[in-house]
């Protein structure tokens, strides 16, 4: 099940669905003009390849733990803890134990 994306001034439990049929997913919350909120959850080994975003973004840690690989090295993030990239900044991200983050992107 398809969760709708979040109108303008709409409070939304960022939590996975107990009623979710496929689990804890990556989703995007939601996306404006200008900015895009999406769930991200990798189980623990699991990683993104090496990628860049065209504009600003935030990786905050939810639960779990990752690891985000950038040109200035290996950034452990423990669940409470945010990092953030600037633009066109190649990154990976591996999940070191079961993990969900918020990744905020800033759009053109």
């Amino acid at each position: 099940m398809a969760i709708p994306h979040a109108t303008p001034g709409q409070a939304i439990d960022i939590r996975p669905s107990a009623d979710d049929p496929d689990g804890a997913r990556t989703v995007a919350l939601f996306k404006s003009r200008d900015l895009e909120v999406m769930r991200l959850v990798l189980t623990a080994g699991k990683a993104l390849p090496p990628h860049k975003v065209a504009h600003e973004i935030t990786i905050q840690c939810i639960s779990g733990a990752l690891a985000v690989t950038t040109d200035a090295g290996r950034h452990q993030l423990q669940a409470g803890q945010l990092l953030y990239l600037d633009r066109e900044a190649v990154h990976d991200v591996l999940a070191l134990e079961d993990a969900m983050a918020l990744v905020t992107v800033v759009l053109p």
